[in-house]
């Protein structure tokens, strides 16, 4: 019997090996394609896929699996790109987001699509707002909000405010709360996005504001963009559901 249960240990093991190196190579893989390769059942392979996204060595993903930090994007997409990703995720985000609005707070509103949709949920209107965003600003002021739009350098892809004069004047304001965009989040990478001038601004913000909040849908999670803006604990995290197991020790997710 122990000679069995030896067995099967290396049996287990030699597949975790096999899984393993299939994700190394390219970088996300099926329960469908594992079944082929193994030849075991497609409940093995869950299980299997399971045990090893608990021990951090991928991330189990509906359907199959994906290496642990297996996106990488150094392109940031336009604000009319993003803007039809996941949108009742990000709204659901959104709305959550808005409702820890508290009366004659001093909001910092990143620019990003999701702290865009905050706008439509937004209800207090003693909270004053600062925002590095002009399409933000604008609506802002349009519903009757006390808005700062700060100034610098305008990025044309996500029409946000960038650049040391952007920064300077940023380092001057304390923030009761502050709403945040991002492209990844990593075990190893924390927050991330594309751009060093926006990672520089969210950077700051952050560290002005007394509490922070980070809002991303789920399939930011396990991705890493070029520049860190923040460790995870830097931040809470508002997504739309369970992110991947491997960040069950992260106690600063939150799912609306």
């Amino acid at each position: 019997m122990l000679k069995n249960i030896r067995e099967e240990i290396m049996l287990t093991e030699k597949r975790y090996e096999v899984i393993l190196k299939c994700l190394n190579e390219k970088n996300s893989i099926t329960v469908t394609e594992l079944k082929e390769l193994l030849g075991i059942s497609e409940s093995t392979i869950r299980r299997d896929l399971t045990a090893l996204d608990k021990a951090g060595k991928l991330v189990k993903v509906f359907g199959g699996a994906v290496a642990v930090d297996s996106g990488f994007t150094t392109v940031e997409p336009s604000v009319a790109q993003k803007s039809g990703v996941n949108k009742e995720e990000k709204s659901r985000i959104a709305q959550y987001a808005a409702s820890l609005i508290s009366p004659n707070e001093f909001v910092y509103l990143d620019a990003g699509t999701t702290t865009g949709r905050m706008i439509e949920y937004i209800t207090e209107k003693s909270a004053v707002f600062v925002t590095n965003a002009v399409s933000h600003a604008q609506r802002l002021a349009a519903e009757g909000f006390k808005v700062h739009l700060i100034g610098g350098e305008l990025k044309g892809t996500t029409e946000a405010v960038v650049g040391n004069q952007a920064i300077l004047n940023i380092q001057r304001l304390h923030f009761s709360k502050a709403f945040f965009g991002v492209n990844g989040i990593s075990l190893r990478a924390g927050f991330s996005t594309p751009d060093y001038s926006e990672a520089m601004v969210k950077q700051t913000a952050l560290h002005q504001a007394r509490i922070a909040y980070v809002l991303a849908d789920y399939s930011k999670f396990g991705n890493v963009s070029s520049v860190t803006f923040a460790n995870l604990e830097e931040a809470d995290v508002l997504t739309d559901r369970k992110p991947p197991e491997s960040f069950s020790g992260c106690k600063n997710i939150l799912v609306v």
